[in-house]
């Protein structure tokens, strides 16, 4: 062999080492900010409160020495909030939350292929809610686990991200005893600004699982005849009382910010009916209504 084939050969080499070990060190830069931001969390939460000699102003009255209490935990995350990223790749969804300058982040981001990138520790507040309400809970980031799917939002979940998806809310119902109710979605909490994570999504296929409330559909759609001839859905007859129920009460009992009624409509569809999301409810969209907010009661 040559020496310049012997130099050519140990040349592509050296590159393709390289290039591996960019590839492995490609967010080393973003973790160790990443550490750095955590050391100081740490170190805030580690302070000692001051005496009232350390204090230097005097308009509070604090006693002359602090007095420790070991009763106390971190922050439990109670509710698990879903969202898609709107965005073309998981790569990019990544270096949109890893740049400060935008000022969102997510615990989980769970690629097409059900790759399950964790980008935060679960009892840390992320910035993934933004404004928005549930119940009478306003501070969503503070209490819930973020959770992005990469996906553009005009387009299917695939199989690999929903199993994956279904594995991690295992996980996290167990681990923190989040009650079923409280798996909801980005538009959820923000009705008059999110409409994520979409159509799309299975929410019915979550709520076959334990996370979520889905409608008894036996009970809202039953037929009125048994043989299959002659069976009608009930929503076609007119034989059928209308349900009795204030719509805007059953919302807001639910959880729905009803300050923008036809926002909280149209969310409450994206999430239950998904084929019709307007702002007018029809007689069947009260029927699924009347039937789940008795669940939240």
């Amino acid at each position: 062999m040559s020496f310049h084939r012997i130099f050519s050969t140990l040349l592509f080499v050296s590159i393709s080492l390289a290039f591996v070990s960019c590839s492995k060190d490609i967010y080393r830069k973003n973790n160790k900010a990443h550490e750095k931001a955590v050391k100081n969390a740490t170190a805030s939460i580690q302070e000692i409160p001051k005496t009232k000699a350390e204090l230097d102003y005097d308009t509070l009255s604090i006693t002359d020495e602090w007095v420790g209490t070991t009763n106390f935990s971190i922050r439990k995350p109670n509710y698990v909030i879903i969202h898609h990223t709107a965005q073309d790749s998981l790569a990019q969804t990544i270096t949109t939350f890893t740049l400060s300058r935008t000022q969102v982040s997510s615990h989980y981001v769970v690629g097409r292929d059900g790759e399950i990138v964790q980008m935060l520790n679960d009892y840390l507040r992320s910035w993934h809610a933004g404004r928005g309400r549930w119940g009478n809970d306003t501070d969503l980031n503070s209490a819930s686990i973020g959770i992005e799917l990469d996906n553009n939002g005009s387009e299917p979940f695939t199989t690999a991200q929903i199993e994956s998806l279904l594995v991690l809310l295992k996980r996290l119902k167990w681990k923190y005893s989040i009650p079923t109710a409280n798996f909801i979605g980005h538009s959820d909490i923000a009705p008059s600004r999110k409409v994520d994570p979409s159509t799309y999504f299975p929410w019915k296929k979550l709520a076959d699982e334990g996370f979520g409330l889905w409608y008894d559909e036996e009970v809202v759609f039953p037929v009125l005849s048994s043989q299959p001839s002659t069976s009608i859905p009930i929503e076609n007859s007119d034989s059928i009382p209308e349900p009795r129920l204030d719509p805007v009460l059953a919302l807001r009992i639910i959880g729905y910010d009803v300050s923008d009624e036809k926002a909280a409509i149209r969310s409450f569809k994206l999430h239950f009916v998904q084929h019709d999301i307007e702002s007018e409810l029809t007689e069947s969209d009260k029927r699924i209504l009347e039937n789940l907010y008795k669940k939240y009661l």
